[in-house]
């Protein structure tokens, strides 16, 4: 027999799943209360970093469905929302979405509407490298530093660059100028690539 569960969210304290779930009801699916999954989380939060959301995962098995009322209920952009419902896929667990008729995701009708959230994705990723691209382009030709800041001063560095010269470890340099390994290790490989060069 099929199980059919439903995953509720809304994003703060103030707000309450109570609409969804008789939307869900009024729809005609009977859901047994413990399997309703309802959760306070922002939608900025991706769906596989949800504390409900693995819960629900967790108790999912093949031939399971999912009802939820939107797809923004499952993920925070296109990109998640596939990569969500590919997901429960890929574990044979349909996925009916209300705001879409009902659709079954994982139906012709639903693989087409997916493909469509698929080019919307792809569209957000291209439009975000594009921008981020064209922010740092913008960013260079004022002259700003990229990059995070360095902990250590300009002098320190050479100190360090000194101590690596004598042999000095790494964690040794980095409790001494009160820095993370990671910093030393960059210093290293800097100073290993001007020699290089």
């Amino acid at each position: 027999m099929t199980r059919v569960f439903a995953y509720c969210r809304v994003s703060t304290a103030e707000q309450t799943t109570d609409n969804q779930i008789q939307e869900i009801a009024a729809s005609g699916f009977q859901i047994d209360s413990r399997r309703i999954i309802a959760e306070t989380v922002s939608g900025s939060v991706a769906a596989m970093e949800r504390k409900g959301f693995l819960t629900l995962l967790n108790k999912l098995e093949s031939g399971d469905v999912l009802v939820v009322t939107k797809l923004d209920r499952l993920g925070r952009n296109a990109m998640d929302v596939r990569a969500t419902v590919e997901r429960l896929a890929s574990v044979e667990v349909r996925v009916h979405c209300l705001a879409l008729g009902g659709a079954d995701l994982a139906s012709p009708a639903g693989k087409m509407t997916m493909g469509v959230i698929a080019a919307v994705a792809e569209f957000e990723r291209d439009l975000l490298i594009e921008r981020t691209q064209s922010g740092l382009t913008r960013a260079k030709s004022q002259g700003k530093k990229l990059g995070r800041p360095s902990s250590l001063e300009a002098n320190e560095i050479k100190l360090v660059e000194q101590g690596l010269a004598k042999g000095e470890t790494v964690a040794a340099l980095a409790r001494a100028y009160g820095t993370s390994r990671q910093s030393i290790m960059r210093i290293r490989q800097a100073t290993n690539s001007n020699q290089s060069s």
